[in-house]
């Protein structure tokens, strides 16, 4: 029987004020009440997993016994077949520009560039397909955990397209459509996406 948070207080396990406002209007409905652990002033744990699994749940627990309440944390990042999975754990990192790259901060244009030329070098006729996972892990401070694995299938496109997504969305095309993650209308996006996929499952097996 899986552990269930009830209604009450969670951490969000983010110091973004974007990503904290996305998901507390998830939770609402559902008389969740969600916290920043920026908010709270915690600490940003290294992320040293080689999963998204690993990675969320690091965040997790860190959260969880540094504030004495539940918290939730999300891992997410695009694999590309041909490229053994890579970027995988490390999407947010392809887009560090390195010190004779500019100023510190991230470039995602840049790391769609990365991707586009490792899949050109591999010749015109390489496999373009490609997936986002999100992966969302719950944790209580006495170190009981559980997680939900979404994932969105789709291929890659070049050159990006659109201006309504972030990170890897301009390039990146969900199965059944024609138009890029940064084309779709983001009310679309988040019907389809693997966050959704993620909170349709952790929705059904906490609150269901």
């Amino acid at each position: 029987m899986t552990r269930r948070i009830g209604s009450g207080s969670l951490v969000i396990a983010t110091h973004n004020a974007g990503k904290l406002k996305e998901i507390s209007a998830l939770l609402a409905p559902h008389g969740i009440k969600c916290i920043s652990a920026g908010s709270l002033g915690l600490p940003e744990p290294a992320e040293t997993g080689t999963t998204f699994v690993a990675n969320a749940l690091i965040k997790a627990r860190a959260a969880a016994e540094a504030s004495g309440l539940a918290a939730l944390a999300d891992d997410s990042g695009l694999s590309v077949d041909a490229l053994g999975g890579r970027p995988g754990v490390y999407t947010a990192d392809w887009a560090e520009r390195q010190w004779f790259e500019g100023e510190p901060g991230r470039d995602w244009y840049m790391a769609m560039g990365k991707v586009e030329g490792m899949l050109q070098q591999l010749g015109p006729d390489t496999d373009r397909s490609a997936a986002f996972h999100c992966v969302l892990a719950i944790a209580w401070p006495d170190g009981e955990h559980v997680a939900y694995e979404g994932r969105c299938d789709g291929s890659l496109s070049w050159p990006p397209r659109g201006a309504m997504g972030f990170g890897y969305d301009p390039v990146f095309v969900p199965s059944g459509s024609d138009k890029t993650f940064a084309e779709i209308d983001p009310a679309e996006k988040h019907a389809i996406s693997h966050r959704a996929d993620a909170f349709a499952k952790l929705v059904a097996d906490q609150f269901g």
